[in-house]
C-alpha cells in the first residue's frame, strides 16, 4: 500500500468534470501503484480513515491521475477543498460483481448486453452502483430498464444520466 498526502480541490469550467471534487495522483505515485498504465484503473485503501473500495483513479494526462471525491466521501471526510488528506491506496483487482437482476435481463437483450460488456470494467461499475444503491424494489426496477434501455441506445452512463436529466 503506497501512502501519501494530497490536496482536496475542485474543478472550475472543465467541460464534463466541471464541479467535481478531486485529489490529484502524481505521476510518480501512480507508477507506484500500477506500473506503466495510462489507462482508468481501479483502487482500494484509505482516505485519512475513510475506508473506500472499487475506486476509480482516472488518467489527467501527463502520467498524472484523479481520485474523483463522490458527496458520500466528501461527507465522511468532513474535509473542505483545499485541505490536505492523508492516502493509503493500492490497486483494487477483484472482479466487478455486478447486480443478478441487470445481468439476467440484458440475457434477454443480446444488442445491450453486447454494448454493456464492451464498456470499460469501470463504467460497467457505474451502472452496477446506479442500480445497488436503490432503497425501493420500484427504483430498483425503473433504474434496470433505464439501463436496458441505454445499453440498446450504446450509451455510455454519463449519457444515459444526462439524457434521463433532460426527460425529468
Amino acid at each position: 500500500m503506497i501512502a501519501f498526502s494530497a490536496l482536496i480541490d475542485k474543478f472550475g469550467q472543465m467541460g464534463e468534470k466541471t464541479g467535481w471534487t478531486y485529489v490529484l495522483v502524481p505521476q510518480e505515485i501512480a507508477q507506484q501503484i500500477k506500473p506503466d498504465t495510462r489507462k482508468s484503473f481501479r483502487v482500494k485503501g484509505k482516505l485519512n480513515s475513510v475506508t473506500i473500495n472499487s475506486v476509480a483513479l482516472m488518467p489527467m494526462g501527463g502520467g498524472d491521475f484523479i481520485l474523483v471525491l463522490n458527496a458520500n466521501m466528501r461527507k465522511q471526510l468532513k474535509q473542505p477543498v483545499g485541505s490536505t488528506i492523508s492516502l493509503q491506496l493500492e490497486e483494487d483487482t477483484r472482479p466487478l460483481t455486478l447486480p443478478e437482476d441487470l445481468l439476467e435481463c440484458l440475457e434477454d437483450e443480446p444488442l445491450a448486453k453486447a454494448n454493456f460488456f464492451a464498456l470499460p470494467p469501470s463504467h460497467r461499475q457505474y451502472y452496477g452502483r446506479w442500480i445497488e444503491e436503490t432503497k425501493t424494489e420500484t427504483t430498483r426496477t425503473k433504474r434496470i430498464a433505464q439501463t436496458i434501455t441505454a445499453l440498446a441506445k450504446n450509451q455510455d452512463y454519463g449519457a444515459m444520466i444526462r439524457e434521463n436529466k433532460k426527460q425529468a
